[in-house]
């Protein structure tokens, strides 16, 4: 194991992670709000422009084509200049776009804006979580990222809010506006997170990673001495990756279960998420009804991911992932059978706590697979293959939607979503690995 890898995890979680996770996860909140928001817009929207169903899932998967493109893009560019250099200027880009698409005039302006803000959104969510995985010890490093994840149940609740308390009132445009702003102050904190020590090391900068891993040891009271700085070969150092190096022999297997659970879970997730409140409306209930019952069930992501930190460590990555994918297969099933609004709220508070949980162990899950040297680019084309799932789920929903009509649709979509949700979890439990309690240079071993 190399110095700075060895040195981080003697540690405890020290105030300077705490620091990285706080600053990632004020963008990730952000995040979160923007893509909470379209659900909200969408069911506005498409009451005051007009719009077809199909229209509105093409609405839902303009920014998902974004997403695709920037997160394979912005892998591959953290790996060659660093996972701090992607996660400031994605949220910048994010929030100029956000902001921007309140202002469209015209349904083709805002899928234009929608695809920009994609594409930092994209870009930034693999690059933070593999920031904070490579800070974090064995120990806690699953917990860490998925407490990271949580901050998008957070920022979910707030756009659940906007949705039920302003825009009925001020109109679709201050979603957008609300959302954007604030993201680019959290882009201006930023510039305090550290470099990824494991990053600068494998660069070959040992003096900056050194004085950063030195300043975690001073806060952790731990001291390091007689530190050997040894240069690394000149390969590693300027290696750079290439897609086919994810599906060496090496790491096949690994790339293969990545992307189909990347790929599913996309699909599920925001073939439900963006559509809710629309298909609420289509059941009966009023535009600030469907918004009500949204954010009931958006607060019921936050028991899915602490649950979920708590277990990672405890039970593994694998079983939480399996048993999380799982529930969301059931839930979704019942959600797709519900007739009252009890059970609605119920059945829906479900599916909001497992697709969460998973999502959480997921993120946590993805930068453990691979070596530091193609860590971004493998975390970014799991992503980016994912977002395909995102980009074809709502305009398929919207499709089968307006097929089956307003309340045999309902049925059809979620029993879809219950098949995508199972077929996953079988094939993490089939063939995922587990990396639970390894370090990060341990789980290279192949």
């Amino acid at each position: 194991m190399s110095s700075i890898s060895n040195r981080i995890e003697r540690l405890p979680v020290t105030p300077m992670l705490w620091k990285v996770l706080l600053l990632t996860g004020i963008g990730w909140l952000f995040d979160a709000m923007d893509q909470g928001m379209v659900s909200g817009v969408m069911a506005a929207i498409g009451k005051s422009w007009k719009l077809t169903p199909a229209d509105l899932g093409l609405l839902g998967s303009a920014s998902a084509v974004g997403m695709a493109i920037g997160a394979a893009v912005a892998g591959m560019v953290a790996d060659k200049w660093g996972r701090r250099t992607v996660v400031t200027f994605t949220l910048v880009l994010y929030g100029v776009a956000s902001a921007l698409s309140g202002l469209a005039t015209n349904f083709t302006m805002l899928l234009f804006f929608r695809f920009l803000t994609g594409l930092g959104l994209g870009g930034e969510l693999p690059a933070a979580s593999t920031l904070v995985s490579e800070f974090s010890p064995a120990k806690a490093r699953g917990r860490m990222v998925v407490l990271l994840e949580s901050f998008w149940a957070w920022g979910w609740i707030v756009a659940a809010l906007i949705a039920y308390l302003l825009i009925p009132v001020y109109g679709w445009r201050i979603g957008f506006f609300l959302g954007g702003i604030p993201a680019l102050y959290a882009a201006y904190l930023r510039r305090n997170i550290p470099e990824s020590p494991r990053y600068l090391e494998q660069k070959g900068r040992f003096e900056e990673a050194n004085e950063i891993v030195a300043k975690m040891e001073q806060q952790a009271g731990v001291s390091y001495k007689n530190i050997a700085v040894v240069n690394e070969p000149e390969e590693k150092k300027s290696s750079s990756t290439t897609i086919f190096d994810l599906w060496s022999p090496a790491y096949a297997r690994r790339t293969f279960v990545l992307w189909i659970l990347w790929l599913g879970i996309n699909f599920g997730y925001y073939g439900f998420v963006l559509w809710t409140p629309t298909l609420l409306v289509g059941k009966g209930f009023s535009l600030v009804k469907g918004f009500e019952f949204t954010l009931i069930m958006s607060i019921a992501q936050l028991p899915g991911y602490y649950s979920a930190a708590y277990l990672i460590e405890k039970i593994g990555r694998k079983f939480v992932l399996v048993v999380y994918l799982a529930g969301t297969a059931l839930s979704a099933y019942l959600y797709g059978q519900a007739a009252s609004v009890t059970t609605v709220l119920i059945f829906g508070c479900l599916l909001y706590f497992f697709s969460l949980g998973a999502w959480g162990a997921v993120y946590a899950y993805t930068p453990e697979v691979y070596p530091t040297r193609v860590r971004g680019s493998g975390a970014g084309w799991a992503a980016a293959v994912g977002r395909i799932g995102a980009i074809a789920a709502p305009y398929i929903v919207g499709l089968v939607y307006q097929t089956k009509g307003k309340q045999g649709g309902f049925t059809y979509v979620f029993l879809m979503l219950t098949v995508v949700f199972a077929l996953v979890a079988i094939v993490v439990a089939l063939a995922g690995v587990e990396t639970k309690g390894q370090t990060l240079d341990e789980i290279n071993v192949v």
